[in-house]
């Protein structure tokens, strides 16, 4: 069993309340698990206006799908949510 995980730094440029980023978060965590049935949650600058940093993970039989599933992952939030640049991705296979 491989578990991957992912930890994604976005940038939230134009958030100027925690009501606001709270809006962006929920959407883009709900669409994840959507799109790509993976657990998500916000793990880390909860209290930060301009930037979150969201856990992304899964677990399969095969390494190289747990990767492929994650990059996939990032992929997506490059090309389908401007509004939330990614600064910094990290992937990790244990």
């Amino acid at each position: 069993m491989i578990i991957g995980a992912c930890t994604i730094v976005l940038h939230l440029p134009g958030v100027f309340s925690l009501k606001e980023k709270r809006s962006i978060v929920k959407s883009v965590l709900a669409r994840l698990r959507n799109e790509f049935n993976v657990s998500t949650a916000e793990v880390d600058a909860q209290d930060q206006h301009t930037r979150a940093v969201l856990g992304v993970a899964c677990v399969s039989a095969s390494a190289e799908y747990a990767r492929g599933q994650l990059d996939a992952v990032v992929r997506w939030l490059e090309e389908n949510r401007p509004d939330a640049p990614v600064l910094d991705y990290e992937i990790e296979l244990l």
